[in-house]
């Protein structure tokens, strides 16, 4: 599983970081799929491998601007590039209003159909055949969420000591049992899938954040999960002079719940635009990475836009683009 960050200031861009957006892509950028869409993320995916025409699916964890404004650009050139395949939107029902206002206001078409999906439902799921997708509510000005995505239809091992002691010989119905499907033999035996093969390895889990001033409410989300991507808007210190009312969390925050959930991987992200990233600025943005590492032991990533990340097979995670591990 990769991710690659579109976006990475809070509120504004900044010179070096846009807002937020986020592709996620299971195997390969097709398909692929979009978290957050944030003013000019058409723009980034110009630097990046993934093509609008492939996207599956777009998940909005809540309706604050610069997390959708982004997005009537992104539908309308996708639809000028000739998309005809339809694409799932999963937001809240705001965002529904918003787009099809856009549309009628600027004598807009679209070539696809857009299937709208209320990420508020109390029973809320998303699948296809890479992934499951569940969320878990958040605390801020708004109802946000957080997008939790679970690898599927894992590869298969075959049980062949288990098929020839029964005197099942190799043949088609093998490879049928191997990719998960029950077959009936000749003589009239079903045999189930799940009786003949096992999974040799874990699903990897990603959870992927909306705007949280509350780290803990994805605590029971997070067991199981290997990466939590979480947005780290201040440093405590500034948190604490802002106040309360954005409702963002502060480094120390996310770093000390990642600590207590026994997570392996921490990607911080969403930085107020204040921190400056470039030689001599104050704030640096490196406060944020040096806050955290003081309350979490594990894998720390700072996320910078255009970085890409691997979560691979046995769980390990890197940063293919550069190395910003902690």
């Amino acid at each position: 599983m990769e991710f690659t960050f579109l976006g990475t200031s809070a509120g504004t861009p900044t010179r070096s970081r846009n807002v937020s957006g986020l592709a996620l892509c299971h195997s390969g950028p097709k398909p692929w799929y979009l978290i957050d869409c944030g003013e000019g993320t058409q723009h980034q995916l110009l630097r990046t491998r993934y093509s609008v025409v492939q996207l599956r699916a777009i998940f909005i964890t809540h309706i604050h601007g610069d997390h959708t404004f982004g997005l009537p650009g992104l539908l309308t050139s996708a639809s000028m590039l000739g998309r005809t395949e339809p694409l799932d939107i999963v937001a809240p029902i705001q965002v529904q209003r918003f787009i099809s206002a856009v549309l009628a206001n600027s004598d807009s078409s679209l070539s696809y159909s857009l299937n709208f999906i209320d990420s508020e439902a109390s029973d809320f799921q998303w699948q296809d055949e890479h992934v499951r997708v569940t969320n878990v509510a958040l605390s801020h000005r708004v109802a946000c969420r957080a997008y939790v995505f679970t690898e599927q239809s894992l590869e298969r091992q075959l049980l062949q000591d288990k098929l020839r002691a029964e005197g099942i010989e190799p043949g088609p119905g093998w490879g049928e049992l191997q990719k998960g499907n029950d077959i009936t033999l000749e003589d009239g035996r079903r045999l189930r899938s799940d009786e003949y093969t096992h999974i040799p390895r874990a699903a990897r889990r990603l959870i992927v954040a909306g705007d949280n001033d509350t780290p803990d409410l994805l605590a029971d989300a997070c067991n199981g999960t290997h990466v939590l991507i979480h947005e780290a808007t201040y440093t405590q210190d500034v948190a604490d002079r802002v106040g309360p009312w954005p409702q963002h969390s502060s480094a120390e925050q996310v770093a000390r719940f990642a600590q207590q959930a026994h997570l392996p991987n921490l990607v911080l992200t969403h930085f107020s635009s204040r921190y400056q990233s470039g030689p001599g600025g104050a704030p640096h943005i490196n406060q944020l990475a040096a806050e955290a590492m003081q309350h979490y032991k594990g894998q720390l990533f700072l996320a910078q836009d255009f970085d890409t990340y691997r979560l691979e097979k046995d769980l390990s995670l890197s940063c293919l683009t550069q190395t910003h591990s902690i």
